[in-house]
């Protein structure tokens, strides 16, 4: 699983197109979104590295947060 802040992700049609653009990688990837904190959890075969861009070219450019022990 990887965590993300998405700082231009401000709404539910921001949360589906941030999901759109990740499923249209990997389309078994599931998404959970805060919107409040403006973060996703992501859980995919995918390397971080193709979620960012795939977040980038989607319009939401996003930074990696370090994953917090339960």
């Amino acid at each position: 699983m990887h965590e993300f802040h998405v700082p231009g992700m401000t709404c539910g049609g921001c949360l589906r197109a941030v999901t759109r653009a990740i499923q249209a990688l990997d389309p078994k990837a599931q998404i959970e979104g805060d919107l409040e904190n403006r973060r996703i959890k992501v859980t995919s075969e995918k390397e971080m590295s193709s979620i960012l861009a795939a977040l980038s070219n989607g319009g939401y450019p996003a930074e990696v947060l370090p994953l917090q022990s339960a």
